[in-house]
């Protein structure tokens, strides 16, 4: 009841000149045609670029610097001198499957293996 009511009100507010001059189309030669909507893959284009772009400047990268610092942890000896993530420096005198002990200077502690970042000289066992 209330829809018919302003439907009503709206009709009677807008002159007759208006609404046959929104009704009338325009001649047939004087306007183009409206363009066709895109299609699918176009619409996903940049989407698919944005990607490939992020594949190729984050992921991959990231992916290599992973199997390089497993490939350093993998080949850790006792006797090579290594920098940890904190950038202490020392020397390697036992591996175990997730700690390293270090030996710096006069100190010897203990290291999770994935704080070391480098190893910095590879040397043989030798045992003080």
């Amino acid at each position: 009841m209330h829809m018919n009511f302003f439907s009503a009100m709206l009709a009677d507010a807008v002159p007759a000149a208006a609404t046959t001059a929104v009704t009338t189309a325009p001649a047939a030669g004087s306007a183009a045609p409206p363009p066709p909507p895109p299609n699918f893959a176009m619409q996903m284009a940049p989407m698919v670029l944005i990607f490939v772009v992020f594949y190729f400047l984050l992921i991959r990268p990231q992916q290599k610097r992973a199997k390089q610092q497993q490939k350093l942890l993998a080949g850790l000896k006792a006797g090579d001198k290594v920098v940890t993530g904190s950038g202490i420096i020392g020397v390697v005198t036992s591996v175990r499957e997730k700690s390293v002990s270090l030996r710096s200077a006069d100190a010897k502690f203990e290291v999770t293996k994935a704080s070391v970042t480098e190893i910095l000289e590879a040397g043989t066992a030798t045992e003080s």
